[in-house]
């Protein structure tokens, strides 16, 4: 269990926000549950990373003769976070999380997908993730690496809170199992679950054994996961059936001044703090 750090020391991830500006504060409640693929041994979930993808933005890549797409970018240390904190020699780049729920149709958070016209700054990449052990390049081909072409549905409503995007691919995604969502009622008020996304834009994590803290609302839940900005548009399952529950859209604060010129990441009890919210996935329009 970590020290809990002062409110007065609390910030947003700013240096972030400034070029993410997506990101949207969460925070560690407890002890740390985030997990690299390969340091996962639920393979239930580790199927459904599958079909996690990273929304990135186009500039971060380069493009060989010889087709293969490299990712740049910088990693959490490089961009100012203290080097103690947990996988800061790792790349963040990814600005939003999103998950295949048709072969060529993905869900995200609504604050991820602004317009058509935005899809045509960022790459939606499966297998940005640690499956084996932990790298330091990422290489992709054309089955790994998509754009969005359409806004099928989207909602983000500031008085309701409801936030959720549906986009369409340029083409179907191959080798890749969409995940299965529940399409009515809600959630059990005694379900563990596990958020599968990229927070604070790094590699895949699977962040397991969250438990709910309000079940009430009929637009989201609010749960205790381990998640940060980037892990907007994760989806939400339920740790027994694998079912996407909802869309993990916003929570507390990430990080802290840790240091004189780093930022580490703000910790609460496992029942402090505001909680992370997660859009129903029930919201869904094409579902109803």
């Amino acid at each position: 269990m970590k020290l809990i750090l002062s409110f007065s020391l609390l910030v947003s991830v700013s240096t972030f926000a400034s070029v993410k500006p997506n990101l949207i504060p969460k925070v560690i409640y407890g002890t740390d549950d985030r997990m690299d693929i390969y340091q996962s041994s639920d393979t239930l979930l580790i199927e459904l990373s599958r079909a996690t993808a990273a929304q990135i933005q186009r500039d971060e890549f380069s493009t060989g003769a010889d087709g293969i797409i490299t990712l740049h970018g910088k990693t959490m240390a490089d961009s100012g976070m203290c080097k103690t904190e947990r996988f800061s020699n790792q790349k963040t780049a990814a600005n939003c999380s999103g998950f295949l729920i048709a072969p060529d149709v993905l869900v995200t958070a609504g604050h991820c997908v602004t317009s058509e016209s935005s899809c045509d700054n960022f790459y939606w990449v499966f297998d940005y993730a640690n499956t084996h052990t932990e790298v330091a390049d990422f290489k992709f081909n054309e089955d790994q690496v998509f754009y969005c072409t359409q806004i099928i549905d989207r909602q983000k409503d500031s008085y309701t809170q409801n936030d959720y995007a549906v986009v369409r691919l340029n083409r179907a995604v191959p080798g890749r199992t969409p995940l299965t969502i529940r399409t009515s009622g809600k959630i059990a008020d005694d379900a563990k679950v596990a958020v599968i996304g990229h927070p604070t834009g790094l590699p895949t994590k699977i962040t397991s054994n969250a438990i709910l803290r309000d079940n009430a609302k009929d637009i989201y839940f609010r749960m205790n996961s381990d998640t940060y900005g980037g892990n907007s548009g994760s989806a939400v399952v339920d740790m027994a059936t694998g079912m996407v529950e909802g869309i993990l859209v916003r929570g507390d604060t990430d990080y802290a001044k840790g240091g004189a010129s780093c930022y580490s990441s703000v910790v609460r009890t496992e029942d402090g703090g505001r909680g992370e919210d997660a859009t129903r996935i029930t919201n869904l329009r094409i579902i109803n």
